[in-house]
């Protein structure tokens, strides 16, 4: 499985406070959560955002509290795909939950800038920045967890092997 888009570039420490507000939290409707993505740390990301892009970042991407709203929100703004250098481990387990793809590739995470066209092939972990001619190997999903994305998350996986 591959994917393509463009590329919105963040820092370390982007905590899930900042991907979808607590304000916002009364809602668990992803399309709803979908149009506050991101809003406190960068107000175009919404106005902006393709269906197909991908976010790429720099250390501890998803820290802070443990809501699966925000890989439910991140998803749901049409991002095909998070590359950092390092994830929250909590965050991490709740992006493949929902079936969210997340790749930690370090190389990739500090060379990729914001707008780049990049693409992704999850069953070799390969990551091409379309835009400068460059690749990064990262991690490749193991088989399963390629099998609990192309469900679209964990639930759908478990309820089309009854």
């Amino acid at each position: 499985m591959k994917v393509q888009g463009t590329v919105f570039k963040y820092g370390d420490n982007v905590d899930t406070d900042v991907i979808i507000p607590a304000r916002y939290l009364n809602s668990s409707d992803p399309a709803e959560l979908a149009t506050h993505c991101m809003e406190d740390i960068d107000s175009e990301f919404v106005k902006k955002v393709q269906k197909g892009d991908l976010i790429v970042a720099n250390k501890n991407f998803g820290c802070g509290s443990s809501r699966e709203h925000a890989p439910i929100a991140i998803k749901a703004a049409g991002v095909s795909c998070v590359i950092a250098e390092t994830f929250a481990r909590i965050f991490y387990r709740n992006a493949i939950n929902i079936g969210l793809p997340i790749i930690e590739c370090p190389e990739a995470a500090k060379a990729i800038e914001a707008g780049d066209d990049v693409e992704v092939d999850f069953d070799s972990g390969m990551i091409y920045d379309k835009t400068k001619g460059t690749s990064y190997k990262g991690q490749a999903f193991p088989e399963f967890m390629q099998k609990i994305i192309s469900a679209e998350g964990l639930v759908n996986y478990i309820n089309s092997q009854k």
